[in-house]
């Protein structure tokens, strides 16, 4: 409280969520996933309200829920190894960031979530003050925070890092996860923190739930670039699945618009629908 008055940074931080969709619309997390590279079709979208504490925790249950998690067992060992998509611990990083640094003064503001086929991308409300640029997130810097208060409370929780680290801990995760650098971009009113992946996103849920097979199935035509016969993709699923179960698999996935099939007869194959 100051003056008698409310502080916006307690609001954001504690407020109770049935006032803050009416009151401070602004308090906003906006989640989607699109098919292809850009936003031409969603295949989920939703807007959610609530507190800072609230929101975090539903993005990062977004995230797992939406993108894959690649199964792996190693050689001597009788357990599976589970391989992110992305280092979740990165996202969450950008997350806090995004909700500790956007413009909540911004009305119609939010922190977006977008996962694309090729990358994710985290945007906040606001631009970038004090002179940083996205350059210079990237490097070693001081830690500025537009909003002070709300810093303080997440840091003293644990949610982001003092001192400048957060994207520098973004960079050395991904970074270590084997993905390529992530992308800052300032334009447009908002700060976008863009991930890349290795290898294709292919979507948890979209009008259909997808089976682990059927994601297996997008997995191999992708990393077969040129496409796949029918017996082909039989032959390359690790689970033995039936030449029938994998036909019933393509044929789901032609109907959601994620394959297509190419050719005729005995030289006809499947690909991607992207490529």
């Amino acid at each position: 409280m100051r003056d008698g008055v409310m502080l916006r940074a307690a609001v954001v931080l504690f407020g109770k969520q049935e006032r803050l969709e009416a009151r401070t619309p602004q308090c906003l997390l906006r989640v989607a996933r699109f098919r292809g590279v850009d936003r031409t079709e969603f295949l989920d979208n939703r807007q959610l309200n609530g507190n800072v504490f609230r929101l975090l925790q539903l993005a990062e249950r977004y995230l797992r829920e939406s993108l894959p998690v690649a199964g792996r067992v190693l050689p001597g060992l009788f357990e599976r190894v589970d391989d992110p998509l992305y280092p979740p611990l990165a996202l969450r990083e950008a997350l806090a960031n995004a909700f500790c640094h956007r413009d909540y003064s911004i009305g119609g503001g939010s922190v977006a979530v977008a996962i694309y086929d090729d990358r994710l991308e985290v945007t906040s409300s606001g631009t970038l003050h004090f002179g940083l640029t996205p350059a210079a997130l990237l490097e070693p810097h001081e830690s500025l925070p537009w909003n002070p208060l709300i810093a303080r409370v997440l840091y003293r929780c644990g949610v982001i890092e003092s001192w400048g680290r957060g994207t520098l801990k973004i960079v050395r995760l991904t970074e270590e996860a084997g993905l390529p650098r992530p992308e800052i971009e300032d334009a447009g009113g908002c700060v976008t923190v863009r991930f890349r992946p290795t290898r294709y996103v292919p979507p948890q849920r979209i009008a259909h739930d997808l089976n682990e097979r059927q994601r297996a199935v997008l997995a191999l035509l992708d990393a077969s670039r040129g496409g796949l016969a029918l017996r082909e993709v039989r032959d390359r699923m690790a689970d033995q699945a039936t030449e029938w179960e994998v036909k019933g698999d393509l044929a789901l996935l032609k109907q959601l618009g994620l394959v297509e099939s190419v050719g005729w007869g005995r030289g006809a194959f499947w690909r991607l629908t992207r490529q």
